[in-house]
């Protein structure tokens, strides 16, 4: 799945929701410029998912560790009440993963992916070792789709979307960019992140007040792109940073490349 290019238009329909819980966006907004850093946020994030998918289990080991020693080291203020916390809150982390897992699962299958509810809850299952090395109790975390369908109703009534949310939107409409690259942006990339707005749940859609299209359009449009994006040879999407699959694929010769239609075996 993650070698899939749908995982970019995925990646930031997670940015979408995460940015709606205010503890947790907070945190982000507080220790580091966004505006600024927000492209080496995803590519982190990037990294970090292709090691965890691609990398050794050594590699993967390390990785956890380092995330988890950022989030021992900073902490956050609620501005309303002056509360000071952690960014590593079980809660905030779980947050965190749980809108990131399910954002992927969720644009992948409604995409056109293959993918049975079965195998759904297979996944989900597999990235509790992805939950434990950010640092999260794994028999806490989500591992189905009803599981996962019950946290999202359980934490809807702490959502909002603050300042903070607001400020995340508007750079996901209207990244910093290059005067000579504002055309490109206007007609590629705020394609890209309002289908990922749009494929977020109806709740989402409320608390950002900014509505969307009806989801059978919104999901006529994923599968065309799907389909458009599946089309680039796979050979030359692997070339994109940070090369992971490229780099597992070297290591482990390549019969053992990634291929699509193994998951309906």
């Amino acid at each position: 799945m993650h070698g899939d290019p749908m995982m970019w238009i995925a990646g930031v329909r997670a940015l979408y929701l995460q940015a709606l819980h205010p503890r947790a966006v907070r945190g982000v907004l507080q220790n580091s410029d966004f505006r600024r850093d927000a492209w080496g946020r995803l590519m982190r994030t990037a990294n970090f998912v292709g090691t965890t998918t691609y990398g050794t289990a050594e590699a993967a080991e390390r990785a956890g560790a380092r995330v988890r020693k950022i989030h021992r080291m900073l902490t956050a203020t609620d501005p309303a009440t002056g509360e000071r916390y952690g960014i590593g809150e079980p809660e905030l982390l779980l947050w965190v993963h749980c809108a990131e897992i399910d954002s992927y699962l969720h644009v992948l299958r409604r995409s056109g992916f293959p993918l049975t509810d079965a195998q759904a809850d297979c996944y989900l299952a597999e990235h509790r070792v992805s939950a434990r090395l950010v640092g999260l109790d794994p028999g806490a975390v989500p591992a189905a789709l009803a599981e996962m369908a019950a946290y999202f109703e359980k934490v809807r009534p702490e959502l909002a979307a603050g300042p903070e949310a607001r400020e995340v939107d508007d750079f996901l409409l209207r990244p910093p960019t290059h005067p000579l690259l504002v055309p490109a942006r206007e007609v590629l990339w705020r394609r890209v992140a309002q289908l990922a707005y749009a494929s977020l749940p109806p709740y989402a859609h409320e608390l950002y007040g900014r509505p969307a299209p009806a989801p059978a359009v919104v999901t006529r449009r994923l599968r065309v792109t799907g389909a458009l994006l599946r089309r680039i040879p796979a050979r030359l999407r692997w070339q994109l940073p940070p090369k992971h699959i490229l780099r597992a694929m070297a290591r482990l010769g390549p019969s053992a490349r990634p291929a699509p239609y193994k998951v309906g075996r």
